[in-house]
């Protein structure tokens, strides 16, 4: 067989550049990875003790595909508590990751030919997700405003794509790759355009967490009836590997994405499951302690940047911190990452996958001891392409 006998919606996207750049730069055993979004804390102990407590209980069967009844209900007391959500679990699809729940939703909520708001810089898969349903991605370009998504571009965004009809927007807060987190004022303030325009809005929230000075908000309480929240317990609890996500979203609408979900992947896993419940009943301050460590981290880099002459998006939440690759480098991202990883074993992100090509992403979910590395390795390649005196 031929590979253009293949769906070719598969054939056209590509995989992620994100993760070929990582297993690219970890041929190097020497290499100090500031690359993936993954926590570097260890899943709490009394969650593992569940996890370990659900083998020994055999809770090894099919879970019903919305996912075990104390899980939803333990997802809607939770996340009320935490950021106001008005979901009941009978609104909460149990998803494998944050990952599956968006997908699940990009396949549920348009018909092919729709086009779909991606503020840019975001997250790759978006676009992938938009792309393999055959939908139109139509990034928006927000670096002039702080990275933030504003009535004005959405309007203007849908003007100039007269002959799409634009059905969604995809709103991540906090942000990866910026760390933007959106203020109340910025939320309800694009209330109105989506309203007027009945876009849904996929929030994605799995960052929700992680914020520091400031508080998360959800568009949810707003926009209920248009909005499909998305979150999970990989950031929150340090469970990237467990997978386990929820869709949150009204009546009706929730029903079809629970379907096309399990059509997808059937049901999280069952030992999962149950330990989740122990997180989100016993873990509500599980994040805290990361949340304080991330926070002195970014106080570091920022300061760092700073004193190097590098210019960067304020993060006021999320791990990551996207700086600006000066001028006078001359190198698109992928060189200047290639260079940091080749010449001082860093390895940075390049900012091409994201939307910028003259940017790097740094993820400081990582020890301080290879935050300095990565600072020392900057400052030897700035002074190497001659923007920092010697």
């Amino acid at each position: 067989m031929e590979m253009n006998e293949l769906n070719p919606d598969v054939l056209l996207v590509q995989p992620s550049a994100l993760r070929v750049f990582d297993h690219e730069i970890s041929q190097d055993p020497e290499i100090i990875k500031l690359t993936l979004g993954e926590p570097d804390f260890n899943v709490p102990d009394h969650v593992k003790q569940a996890a370990i407590a659900s083998i020994n209980a055999d809770q090894s069967h099919y879970p019903y595909f919305w996912g075990i009844q104390a899980l939803r209900e333990a997802a809607s007391t939770y996340y009320r508590e935490k950021f106001g959500y008005q979901y009941s679990a009978d609104q909460i699809v149990c998803t494998v990751g944050a990952t599956e729940g968006l997908s699940a939703t990009f396949k549920t909520l348009f018909q092919p030919g729709e086009g779909v708001l991606i503020p840019a810089p975001a997250y790759p898969v978006y676009k992938a997700l938009a792309s393999i349903n055959h939908l139109v991605p139509i990034m928006v370009d927000t670096t002039e405003t702080g990275c933030v998504l504003t009535p004005q571009q959405v309007n203007e965004a849908i003007a100039a794509h007269p002959d799409v009809t634009i059905k969604g927007v995809v709103i991540t807060d906090p942000s990866n790759p910026t760390g933007v987190v959106y203020s109340k004022a910025q939320l309800s303030a694009l209330v109105p355009v989506f309203r007027d325009h009945q876009i849904w809005v996929i929030s994605d929230e799995i960052y929700g967490e992680l914020t520091y000075g400031v508080k998360h908000y959800s568009l949810s309480q707003w926009l209920p009836d248009q909005t499909i929240v998305i979150n999970g317990l990989s950031k929150s609890h340090a469970m990237t590997g467990w997978r386990i996500g929820f869709a949150f979203g009204p009546t009706g609408v929730i029903d079809q994405i629970a379907k096309t979900h399990q059509f997808q992947v059937t049901t999280p896993t069952s030992i999962v499951q149950h330990a989740a419940v122990e997180a989100l009943t016993h873990g509500q301050n599980d994040a805290a302690v990361m949340r304080q460590v991330y926070e002195q981290r970014c106080q570091y880099l920022t300061d760092s940047l700073t004193k190097l002459g590098i210019s960067y998006v304020e993060p006021k939440g999320a791990f990551y911190i996207f700086m600006k690759i000066p001028e006078r480098c001359h190198q698109d991202s992928f060189t200047f990452a290639r260079q940091l990883a080749k010449n001082y074993h860093v390895g940075l992100m390049p900012g091409a996958p994201f939307g910028d090509s003259q940017a790097l992403r740094i993820s400081y979910a990582s020890s301080n001891e290879n935050l300095h590395a990565a600072v020392d390795a900057l400052t030897k390649e700035l002074v190497r392409d001659g923007v920092l005196a010697k």
